[in-house]
């Protein structure tokens, strides 16, 4: 651990939320790595960690973020938290009509508020630092939005709303928010989605590629390096100008 405390990796154990772990471990941090079911994955990416980094720490912490109390099972594992990363969600493809009231539950509590229910707990670790840092991983549907995922798009907003407000209201405590909104990621997710839809895709973005989990931990890295220390309250674009 050192002496600006440990970043709490929220769904490390996916893959944008390792690519982020690995990144900030390779930049001297101390993780807490986060997980909810998949646990083999967590604990290869910890033991790897361990072995790469010995000078810091790698602890495990497992949370559902699905239920009513899974910030609060989260709060009680952490200490000396200086940085938290929200990378964690589900997504969903689904008309509204299609959508029930316990969909609509369950991505309110994984989006929003187990994580804002988890960083109002744990603020008085954040405040105990000079400086200290939140990040969401937002989305580019929380800014422009998604016929078929219009729930979705509404939690991932409701993120990017948050940021801007929490940002005011830490801001005198030193504490930095920002999200970042990433476009077409190279996920386990998006692999899932038919060939012609992904051309389909990449023909609207003027870079003409996709993103990797790498381009969004690099970001994260910034955003917690000191070099972007007088900004908070931003939503990054991170998505080859498919969104501007």
């Amino acid at each position: 651990m050192t002496d600006r405390g440990y970043c709490v990796v929220l769904g490390a154990s996916g893959g944008i939320g390792e690519a982020i772990a690995r990144h900030l471990g390779a930049n001297g941090w101390s993780l807490y790595i986060h997980y909810n079911a998949n646990l083999a994955n967590a604990l290869r990416l910890q033991k790897e960690l361990q072995v790469m980094y010995p000078q810091s720490d790698f602890k495990l912490v497992q949370a559902d973020f699905s239920v009513i109390d899974g910030a609060e099972i989260l709060a009680k594992q952490v200490r000396h938290v200086g940085a938290i990363v929200i990378a964690n969600g589900q997504s969903m493809l689904k008309l509204l009509t299609d959508t029930s009231l316990t969909d609509m539950d369950a991505l309110w509590k994984v989006h929003v508020q187990n994580p804002a229910h988890f960083i109002s707990i744990v603020s008085s670790q954040l405040r105990r630092f000079k400086k200290s840092y939140v990040v969401f991983i937002g989305s580019i549907w929380g800014s422009t939005g998604a016929a078929g995922e219009v729930m979705y798009s509404t939690v991932k907003g409701a993120q990017h709303a948050f940021v801007k407000a929490y940002a005011k209201e830490a801001a005198y405590s030193g504490v930095r928010v920002n999200a970042i909104a990433p476009g077409w990621i190279e996920t386990r997710m998006n692999s899932e989605i038919s060939i012609e839809d992904q051309k389909m895709v990449i023909d609207a973005i003027p870079l003409m590629s996709t993103g990797t989990p790498a381009h969004i931990a690099d970001a994260v890295s910034f955003l917690l390096s000191g070099q972007a220390d007088y900004m908070t309250g931003e939503v990054m674009n991170i998505n080859g100008g498919w969104y501007i």
